[in-house]
């Protein structure tokens, strides 16, 4: 393929991807919706048990959302360096390497709603000579081992928001104190429909990954 060609069908795969990453937030945000009905309905029960499990349901949906729309940043930033490149190539006559390129791809192989493709395009740029090679270690999905913690800390602001102000804590109150420690363990054995609980935890779990 000639390398004209070749920078058009990577920005064609790469618009692919965004649109397939739209459509993944479009059916969490559908489930976070389902979520959220579900939560105000066990806070008018009074069962803050539920209501904790489902708003960490909430926090990790937007956490998801955000890290989609964080790969779809980074897909356009490589679509303008492909833009880039073929203005070179008119200049030039051949592809030249590009660090900027090489960093962004080195953050999109990480997420794994898009990796496999990306690791693919990498290879293909590197034969192209665009790339350097990449290390294996950059091709590690992102794992984050804060994260469990950060959601944690986010379950109060969301019950807050969600049950205006009937459960959870404000969010000033969450920055600056730490959660009452009976509130830190869910007790998931007191749930009054375990199988529809984790149902939808199974399906917010699936769009998400």
């Amino acid at each position: 393929m000639e390398p004209k060609e070749q920078v058009r069908e990577w920005c064609k795969n790469l618009r692919k991807e965004e649109r397939k990453l739209e459509r993944q937030v479009n059916a969490i945000r559908r489930e976070e919706q389902k979520v959220t009905r579900s939560l105000k309905e066990a806070a008018k029960k009074g069962d803050k048990d539920v209501c904790k499990i489902l708003a960490k349901e909430v926090v990790n949906s937007r956490k998801a959302v955000n890290r989609i729309y964080s790969a779809k940043a980074n897909l356009n930033s490589v679509q303008l360096q492909m833009k880039e490149q073929l203005a070179t190539l008119k200049v030039a006559g051949a592809l030249s390497s590009s660090t900027e390129v090489m960093k962004v791809m080195q953050q999109l192989v990480k997420f794994p709603e898009i990796q496999k493709t990306m690791m693919d395009m990498s290879r293909e740029m590197m034969k192209a000579g665009i790339l350097e090679e990449m290390l294996d270690d950059t091709m590690e999905t992102l794992d984050d081992p804060d994260i469990e913690e950060e959601v944690e800390g986010e379950v109060d602001k969301v019950l807050f928001e969600l049950t205006e102000g009937k459960l959870g804590l404000a969010p000033e109150a969450v920055k600056d104190s730490p959660l009452p420690a009976g509130r830190q363990q869910v007790q998931e054995e007191e749930e009054e429909d375990p199988g529809a609980l984790e149902e939808m935890q199974s399906r917010l779990e699936a769009l998400r990954s």
